[in-house]
């Protein structure tokens, strides 16, 4: 079929990545700049941790050698331990920063095609060596760090090397992606033929396929299609039982679904190597406006309203004054509430009228727009500061790091009616648990990353002054905090940044146990020699 194409060429070079941070090493913050940083957070260290050589990490020896047919895909450099240590947590950051590598991996493994994650699982499996599927490494809850303890090696598996959009099939708007396709590289992929997958998490150039379908990824736009979930038409899974593959269909009722058990369960159940992606014509007509609220709760009810009118824009954030204050788009105690439409074959301009007189309705001033047929406007610059404030974050957050300025990032998702008690929850108890933790008081920001008709997804950031040496201990007792806060008020344990280790307390108390029950034995039968990132979701004996 002329429509159906069947792709060789790989994707663009991967590009640098920082083995103790986020991202470009090329954007962490100088020196200075951590400095000045941390002048803003009273109480702040006032030295600089300073990054860590290679050369200078005391990593420990590496307990097991891959056999000769193996060795080809295998590394054991320290940088490449090094840089498969740890994910992005604070907690990660910090302990690398430290020089704490403990948990690095004996090798890192680098397979280039499906038949070799085959052989490295089935020699795995024969010598009690852990593996850790990796896609890119930008887990912030533990999903890429071995914390078990009692395996004979431990194997980081970076599927970085299989990137390629292998088939499109332009009727149906779908390709067939390997799972360690980087998000910039996909797209670009893609681009020629007009498509998108339109999936952009704020980790989108330092992140994998594989890694979204793994962890239940959420993307940048804020209602309809939120999650990769939505995208997924089949899946290619290899598991140490047997390689699952589950045929593409618009839709079936053909009992419980295959691709459900694969999606979300973080590399425990079996390595995601290929996937049919959905993909959507790339847009063309875009509109984009700001609207000022002097009143967060009249906010909050604009939003709810969007949510539930079919407008179902592109973006929906919604900032609360601090967070509008953090990112300098707005001040004196004002939300501001971001909005952007879309579409690839029909203006937007009405619609993005409905949404503005929506939020009027409730209060709202708006104070910029857009026309059709091109990028935001420059005179929307709430939207472009936030958004330009949003891709800085990480960088920001590790160079607060360096000052040991706690910063931590929890998301949710709630029903409309437990909002309100949740975010005063959050500020009352989570600052208390600051207070006890730092002896000072917390910064807590609130903004709204997702919308639905049902509920808001709120994503809270709190900052405060640690104690040098002490900040990954106060780090897990604000986290402990959060957690107990999200559950006492009915609110999952995450939105879109996944289980992984570091959220299992409060994934333990949400899961219904006879749900527990069944992925523990579908651990056994799929990965019966327990080798696959053992610990995140569950344990398999309890």
């Amino acid at each position: 079929m002329a429509d159906r194409t069947s792709l060789s060429h790989g994707a663009d070079a991967a590009p640098a990545r920082s083995w103790w941070g986020w991202g470009d090493p090329g954007q962490s913050l100088p020196d200075a700049q951590c400095a000045e940083l941390a002048a803003l957070v009273p109480g702040a260290a006032g030295t600089v941790l300073p990054v860590p050589s290679i050369a200078s990490l005391e990593l420990p020896p590496v307990r097991v050698s891959a056999p000769r047919t193996l060795a080809h895909l295998v590394s054991g450099d320290p940088a490449d331990r090094a840089g498969h240590t740890y994910g992005k947590a604070f907690r990660d950051v910090v302990r690398a920063l430290h020089g704490d590598l403990a948990a690095a991996p004996d090798l890192v493994a680098f397979p280039r095609e499906e038949r070799n994650v085959v052989d490295l699982l089935d020699w795995a499996a024969a010598s009690d060596v852990a593996v850790i599927p990796y896609g890119a490494g930008s887990s912030v809850v533990g999903g890429v760090e071995y914390r078990a303890g009692t395996h004979s090696g431990v194997l980081s598996m970076d599927l970085s090397g299989m990137g390629r959009v292998l088939e499109i099939d332009r009727v149906s708007r779908s390709a067939r992606i390997q799972a360690g396709a980087l998000g910039p590289g996909l797209e670009a992929q893609l681009r020629p033929h007009g498509l998108t997958l339109r999936h952009f998490p704020q980790s989108f150039a330092f992140s994998t396929l594989g890694g979204w379908l793994a962890t239940r990824a959420g993307g940048h736009y804020a209602t309809l299609h939120t999650h990769i979930d939505d995208l997924t038409a089949a899946l290619r899974v290899v598991t140490p039982a047997g390689v699952s593959e589950s045929l593409r269909l618009p839709g079936s009722g053909a009992g419980p679904s295959p691709d459900r058990l694969f999606l979300g369960s973080e590399g425990t159940l079996g390595v995601i190597t290929e996937a049919w992606m959905r993909l959507q014509d790339r847009p063309v007509h875009k509109a984009s406006a700001s609207v000022v609220f002097d009143r967060f709760p009249a906010a909050v009810d604009a939003v709810r309203a969007i949510a539930q009118s079919g407008l179902h824009p592109a973006n929906c954030r919604l900032l609360d004054p601090g967070e509008a204050a953090l990112s300098g788009v707005a001040g004196g105690g004002r939300s501001v509430l971001v909005l952007g439409v879309e579409s690839a074959h029909h203006p937007v301009d009405g619609r993005l009228a409905e949404l503005v007189a929506l939020a009027r309705d409730h209060g709202g001033s708006p104070v910029g727009g857009s026309p059709v047929g091109g990028s935001t406007a420059a005179g929307d610059s709430a939207a472009e500061a936030w958004r330009s404030a949003f891709l800085r974050m990480p960088y920001i957050r590790d160079g607060l790091a360096r000052m040991s300025v706690i910063s931590e990032t929890f998301e949710t998702a709630c029903t409309w009616d437990r909002f309100p008690e949740l975010y005063e929850a959050v500020h009352r108890d989570v600052g208390a648990a600051v207070r006890a933790a730092t002896g000072a008081e917390a910064l807590i920001n609130c903004r709204f990353t997702h919308v639905y008709p049902d509920g808001p997804a709120p994503y809270f950031t709190v900052i405060a002054p640690g104690r040098r040496g002490s900040e990954v201990a106060m780090w897990d007792a604000i986290k402990a905090a959060a957690m107990r806060t999200l559950g006492e008020h009915r609110a999952t344990v995450t939105h879109h940044h996944a289980v992984g280790r570091d959220h299992r307390p409060g994934y333990d108390r949400q899961r219904p146990e006879p749900f527990a029950l069944a992925l523990r034995a579908a651990k056994h039968a799929l990965d019966p020699a327990g080798i696959l990132n053992p610990g995140v979701l569950f344990d398999a004996a309890g």
